[in-house]
C-alpha cells in the first residue's frame, strides 16, 4: 500500500527520524535501514518485508511517500508523529 503526507520539516530530518522510529518505537515490528540516499532509504523488518520511504520537495513543504505491504499500520503511525505542512489540508 502506498501512503503519502506533507511535512514542514526537511527530507533529512524525516530520513533521520524514520531510522530512529522503525528501529527503536515499533518494538513488535521492527524494521531497519538496509538502504539510503539523499531522498529514500528502505528498510527490513519481519520476514523480510520492505518499507520503502521517500522525500522530495514538494509546494508548502516536504512530501513523504512510504510503500509498504506488511507494516501499514507502523508506516500510518510514523507519519502521523510528522509535523504537517501549511499547506496540507487534514484528512
Amino acid at each position: 500500500m502506498l501512503h503519502e503526507a506533507l511535512t514542514s520539516l526537511s527530507g533529512s530530518q524525516v530520513l533521520s527520524r524514520a531510522k530512529e522510529f522503525f528501529a527503536e518505537r515499533v518494538p513488535n515490528n521492527s524494521a531497519y535501514l538496509e538502504k539510503e540516499g539523499p531522498a529514500f532509504a528502505t528498510f527490513r523488518g519481519q520476514g523480510g518485508e520492505e518499507i520503502a520511504l521517500a522525500v522530495f520537495v514538494a509546494p508548502g513543504g516536504t512530501r513523504v511517500r512510504a510503500s509498504t505491504l506488511l507494516f501499514d499500520q507502523a508506516v500510518n503511525r510514523f507519519l502521523s508523529t510528522l509535523p504537517a505542512s501549511a499547506g496540507s489540508s487534514p484528512a
